[in-house]
């Protein structure tokens, strides 16, 4: 879906939330029927979050409560939503999602945007606290107490993929066949090489500058446009430790950007053969 976020080499990328609402305060609700309270302007929405503590990324390590942020942020654009709307969304029970809600919300992740009365029940209306997150580069440290619930955070986005994925080619929703020029529209490849340190950050960075390009394009607004998903996974695995001694850092354990000219002096890991798969014909497919 449009807006839809990624957590990946240290940071979650959220598009489409430059208008979300943060009107949060809710203590002088009328008591009409229908009646909205948005209450006071709360804080500003936050361009970017830096997450670096063990209550967030715990509440990012879950595909669902991901899903939930994806949609408000998604529909930032056009103003908050309720748990009923968010649950449409994910065609998803509406009971199923208000634990996550709230875990969303005392993690500062989303926030209370106005209350109304319904049938004599208060429903709230929600919207994010933030057009984007990263995780910051230092939970990744080979001493962080947090190291492990970055990884969970991570492994919960691999999750939320590969559920979107499955949901939508089982609706017949993706393509990897050939167009009318004979152009794959899909691409799909797993690999492992073994490069050099320096190869590995300048691939880093490479990827890094396609990202780039797509967010300052931003959201096309053409009538044939597709709603398209990338996830990326790249990371150097270094050799395993002796028996009884601490691990060795892995050739790039940083996942934020380095300097090309940064040394990094990890042992290299013992000699692969190249293997992986490809949908496009090219080296390394399996068949």
């Amino acid at each position: 879906m449009p807006g839809a976020s990624a957590i990946c080499e240290g940071e979650a990328v959220v598009e489409n939330a430059g208008n979300a609402e943060n009107v949060e305060n809710v203590e002088n609700a009328e008591n009409a029927e229908g009646t909205v309270n948005g209450g006071s302007a709360g804080p500003a929405v936050l361009k970017e979050r830096r997450v670096e503590d063990a209550a967030t990324l715990k509440a990012l390590a879950d595909p669902l409560r991901l899903a939930i942020l994806d949609v408000l942020m998604a529909a930032a654009g056009t103003g908050p939503l309720t748990a009923k709307e968010i649950a449409a969304a994910l065609d998803e029970p509406q009971t199923k999602l208000y634990r996550h809600i709230k875990q969303l919300e005392k993690a500062g992740l989303i926030r209370v945007a106005g209350t109304r009365l319904v049938s004599g029940i208060v429903e709230s209306r929600y919207s994010p606290a933030q057009e984007s997150l990263r995780l910051a580069p230092e939970i990744f440290s080979s001493d962080s107490p947090t190291r492990i619930d970055a990884y969970d955070a991570m492994l919960a986005a691999m999750d939320r993929v590969r559920g979107d994925f499955r949901a939508d080619a089982m609706a017949g929703r993706v393509d990897f066949s050939r167009d009318g020029s004979g152009e794959l529209s899909g691409l799909f490849s797993h690999f492992t090489y073994r490069v050099t340190p320096e190869r590995l950050i300048r691939l880093r960075r490479q990827l890094v500058a396609v990202f780039d390009e797509l967010h300052a394009e931003g959201n096309s607004a053409a009538e044939d446009a597709v709603d398209v998903t990338l996830f990326t996974l790249l990371y150097g695995v270094g050799p395993a430790p002796a028996a009884g001694s601490a691990p060795a850092p892995a050739p790039v354990s940083d996942p934020s950007p380095a300097p090309v000219s940064d040394p990094i002096s990890a042992p290299a890991p013992a000699p692969s053969p190249v293997g992986g798969s490809r949908n496009d014909g090219g080296p390394g497919t399996e068949s």
